[in-house]
């Protein structure tokens, strides 16, 4: 494939109360980097416990800064036309400083419209506020006063203007993140029509950012994808698991009929569901996955028991990724980490 960086996901959906969740995925992250995953990657979710089970995800990174060692700790994504960027700046800075400097910072407009109401905010005009906050965001990291204050960021944090990413649907989004010279975040529900595999909308929005990036540089494109790899004994009950929430994604997300074949949703959805070898094959035919430099794999929508969760996480780092030529280890995790250069002069 791409020797592209190993990243675990999550939007934190297990079966439970709320801290049952919070404490079942603080144990995957620790499995993950247990078994060398270089990334870590948690979802911003408003209100709708089924879409996604944390509304606060430095809250979170800050349990997990202190019960890892090496993973990076990013978020994918902040909303960031519903959040003050003064307190995701200092958040993130926070869990920055508590990690060693692990934290990779995801921003992306939000795609849920009815979350913006509570916050006395349109979704109509989430690009203009993006836009407006993302400015006071590298304000803030470059060490300038913020908003036309004498006020600094503290604890200060020039390195996370190096280490953020912008997520995007769109080829102009692609381009924009690439001459900001941030981070490409790319996501398993890109919308597109249902005859069109995901790698066709994806790779041009790679090209447009590859094309826009400066040069000198680093790429950064992260692929999200869904991925659970089980042992053959569980392939029937996972599948079974697996019915309601392949479902409901290719209900709500991708807006099509889910009332066909199971296992040809799967495919529409790009849900990679089954042995190491049928796993492997299926994520070898994503072509995205061979630009990018990092690829993180959530078990949502299947949603499996915690079990299956973590022993998909053995699996794809001991079987799945050498056989598809993704990278763990300490190595790995550590190039993330050393990204924290300072951005580009505005």
């Amino acid at each position: 494939m791409s020797g592209a960086r190993l990243g675990f996901f999550t939007r934190l959906l297990d079966a439970g109360t709320d801290g049952e969740r919070y404490h079942r995925a603080l144990a995957q992250v620790r499995a993950a980097e247990r078994h060398g995953f270089a990334s870590l990657w948690v979802a911003q979710h408003h209100f709708d416990r089924d879409e996604g089970g944390l509304p606060s995800p430095f809250a979170f990174l800050a349990a997990a800064a202190v019960q890892t060692e090496r993973i990076a700790l990013g978020t994918g994504i902040v909303t960031l036309p519903l959040d003050d960027p003064i307190r995701v700046a200092e958040d993130a800075a926070v869990v920055d400083s508590l990690s060693d400097g692990r934290v990779q910072l995801g921003i992306g407009t939000g795609g849920t419209p009815g979350s913006f109401a509570a916050f006395e905010r349109s979704s109509d005009d989430r690009r203009r506020i993006q836009a407006a906050h993302l400015e006071v965001l590298r304000d803030a990291f470059a060490g300038r006063g913020i908003r036309g204050t004498d006020s600094r960021l503290n604890p200060a944090a020039s390195q996370l203007g190096g280490r953020l990413w912008q997520a995007t649907f769109s080829v102009e989004g692609g381009r924009r993140a690439g001459a900001d010279g941030d981070g490409l975040l790319l996501s398993r529900t890109q919308p597109r029509d249902e005859s069109v595999p995901l790698h066709a909308v994806q790779v041009p929005i790679v090209e447009a950012y590859l094309a826009a990036l400066p040069a000198g540089v680093t790429p950064r494109i992260l692929a999200s994808r869904t991925a659970v790899v089980v042992d053959a004994e569980n392939l029937d009950a996972t599948w079974s698991a697996a019915e309601p929430g392949v479902r409901r994604l290719t209900r709500t997300f991708l807006k099509r009929n889910a009332d066909g074949d199971l296992r040809d949703l799967a495919r529409q959805t790009d849900t990679h569901l089954g042995t190491v070898e049928q796993v492997t094959a299926s994520l070898t035919a994503d072509e995205t996955l061979a630009l990018a430099t990092d690829v993180a794999f959530q078990v949502h929508s299947v949603d499996p028991a915690h079990e299956i969760t973590l022993r998909s996480i053995e699996l794809l780092a001991t079987e799945v990724a050498p056989r598809v030529g993704l990278r763990t280890g300490a190595e790995a995790a550590e190039e993330l980490r050393a990204l924290g250069s300072p951005p580009l002069p505005r």
